[in-house]
């Protein structure tokens, strides 16, 4: 079976990533450094906002895949939860992180965002592996 909705917003979101890892490739060649942050406060935002991407993406993903593939969860509920994660690693990654450190609207917003996709669809798995387990014993 194909899972064509969690495949659009894979696809998407490897596109926001590629665009992340182009900043922090930027900003290192503009400051000369080959490694680490150098000291540069913005090269550090870059970074971690690349790091961040990278750290919760995948799960969100893997998450979203098994719920569309695994669940009775429909179509544009799959959507609704693939554009609130991209939405969010958006918000994150150029509105927020990549601005300025601290608080922010987009970082704020952000990770909110993509908590709420993986908690949803945690909970979600959690209740239909429940159910089907109940259903067999």
């Amino acid at each position: 079976m194909l899972h064509n909705v969690s495949m659009f917003y894979a696809g998407l979101l490897g596109l926001l990533f590629i665009a992340l890892s182009l900043r922090v490739v930027r900003l290192r060649r503009s400051l000369k450094v080959g490694l680490g942050s150098g000291g540069h406060e913005a090269l550090n935002r870059a970074m971690r906002a690349h790091g961040n991407f990278a750290e919760y993406v995948p799960l969100a993903l893997l998450l979203l895949l098994l719920a569309e593939a695994g669940t009775a969860l429909p179509a544009w509920g799959v959507h609704l939860l693939g554009l609130t994660l991209l939405l969010g690693r958006f918000l994150h990654g150029f509105l927020g992180v990549n601005r300025r450190p601290g608080y922010s609207f987009g970082r704020f917003w952000g990770t909110l965002l993509t908590w709420l996709v993986i908690a949803a669809c945690g909970l979600m798995l959690v209740a239909t592996s429940l159910g089907r387990w109940l259903i067999q014993a």
